[in-house]
């Protein structure tokens, strides 16, 4: 399969474009660029000598949601894929994030890597994946996570951490040492854009943006001032 290299500057397929950069981004390709040339090794060197960078591969992202009265939060959480042309996370159903994309289900996601310096934009409406989509994610869950995903009542009270240790105690009895179940109030979630934003750090803040948005006959983009 012959790789694409795409560029800023030029029209293509945003999410082609965006999958180039994240791939960057973890290391796992080069850039054509001389400057990205140097920043591949030096991004290999700095996870060899402090191995939490190597812990998630760039695809940490801020998630953005607002309630129905448009009130804001943000938290950052872990992007998992693109399905159905959409960007995958998963959570807890009963979180506060979940909750508040039942009354409002237009969000946006944001990554920034900062070698090289880049950040992506989409914005879109979020909607649950199917059951069998969470359910083949679960799979490859270390059995700790899945352990945590029944024990945690994500983003409600709890007395202490002691009681959350317990709940932890209480599960691992439960489910012994045989497989553990997907619990029906966690799974994942799909943003399906209708816009992507890419941003690109250069000299003197004169920074290169180009932005998508879907129209009928596809998508369509438009050059921005930094």
């Amino acid at each position: 399969m012959v790789m694409m290299n795409y560029s800023i500057d030029q029209e293509c397929p945003p999410l082609e474009f965006f999958r180039q950069w994240y791939d960057q981004a973890a290391g796992r390709s080069r850039d054509s660029q001389f400057s990205d040339q140097l920043l591949f090794p030096l991004r290999k060197l700095m996870r060899t000598l402090y191995p939490p960078l190597s812990l998630h591969e760039g695809d940490a992202v801020v998630l953005a949601t607002a309630t129905a009265t448009g009130r804001p939060s943000a938290r950052v959480v872990l992007f998992k894929g693109i399905w159905q042309d959409g960007v995958v996370f998963y959570t807890n159903y009963q979180s506060r994030k979940v909750t508040e994309l039942e009354s409002n289900p237009q969000a946006a996601l944001v990554f920034h890597w900062a070698l090289p310096e880049r950040q992506v934009r989409f914005e879109g409406r979020v909607e649950k994946v199917p059951p069998e989509i969470s359910d083949e994610y679960w799979r490859t869950r270390p059995r700790g996570s899945q352990v945590g995903a029944w024990a945690s009542d994500q983003s409600r009270s709890v007395k202490s951490r002691d009681e959350l240790l317990q709940r932890v105690r209480d599960v691992e009895q439960r489910f012994g040492q045989g497989p553990i179940p997907r619990p029906p109030h966690w799974g994942g979630m799909v943003l399906k854009p209708d816009a992507i934003e890419f941003w690109e750090a250069c000299a003197f803040r004169l920074h290169k943006r180009r932005r998508y948005e879907r129209q009928a006959s596809g998508w369509q983009s438009t050059l921005l001032c930094p």
